[in-house]
């Protein structure tokens, strides 16, 4: 038989014992299921233009009242240059990300930028440039060369992690969100207008969404200056 400091031993365990478990209970819920708040969830988008056919290149970003902490720099995010194109055309970033600009062709470029969102540029060189850019402020970036008239690419700068861009076959998906209220919007470099917003309630895996976005006629193509190349 247990003497009388043998039971008060054992009873101090158990209560050690119920109060490990009522603070794990708490903090995975009923069931050992994730509280609702702090389980991760992804989205489904499907874009298409008005007339129906699958929508390459959107950017489609989702916002929540929830503050995010600011984006660390991410290694490796690269717009290249290579034959006199900016590969690729569209990049989503987070604000506060870094991008490099490599050289791959055989002539030098002057890239540059006037948007309001990001004004930079990076004078004729070939090969890596001295730094990649820091982009600090959430906005549209449209990127030029000052050699080469017909090189262009957009960054789509937004205030929020939870971002992606759509495939040839118009979808993408965002992953890790947390449950919660989002307002997701999208963004063409191409759209004519403004897409509405649309808001979803997140409460569970594999929600979702379809975007149709209005775009703006092909303009025809018309001469251009002559372009020189500087090796």
């Amino acid at each position: 038989m247990q003497t009388c400091k043998q039971r008060a031993a054992s009873l101090v365990h158990w209560g050690l014992r119920m109060q490990v478990r009522i603070g794990l209970a708490g903090m995975i819920g009923v069931a050992g299921m994730v509280p609702l708040a702090l389980q991760a969830a992804s989205v489904q988008v499907q874009v298409r233009d008005s007339n129906g056919q699958a929508l390459a290149d959107a950017v489609v970003y989702a916002e929540t009242d929830t503050p995010f902490a600011p984006a660390k720099p991410v290694a490796g995010i690269q717009i290249e240059q290579k034959e006199r194109k900016f590969l690729p055309l569209v990049t989503v970033v987070q604000a506060g990300s870094q991008i490099a600009f490599p050289n791959h062709d055989t002539v030098r470029h002057h890239i540059y930028s006037f948007s309001p969102a990001k004004k930079f540029e990076q004078k004729l060189y070939s090969g890596t440039a001295a730094a990649p850019v820091v982009f600090d402020k959430a906005g549209t970036v449209v990127l030029g060369c000052n050699i080469h008239d017909r090189m262009l690419a957009y960054v789509q700068v937004v205030d929020t992690p939870h971002f992606a861009k759509s495939d040839a076959a118009g979808k993408l998906k965002i992953d890790n969100m947390p449950n919660g209220k989002y307002t997701f919007r999208i963004w063409h470099y191409n759209q004519a207008g403004n897409v509405a917003e649309q808001v979803l309630q997140l409460n569970r895996d594999g929600q979702t969404l379809e975007f149709k976005v209005g775009l703006k006629a092909v303009a025809e193509n018309k001469p251009r200056s002559v372009e020189f190349d500087y090796k």
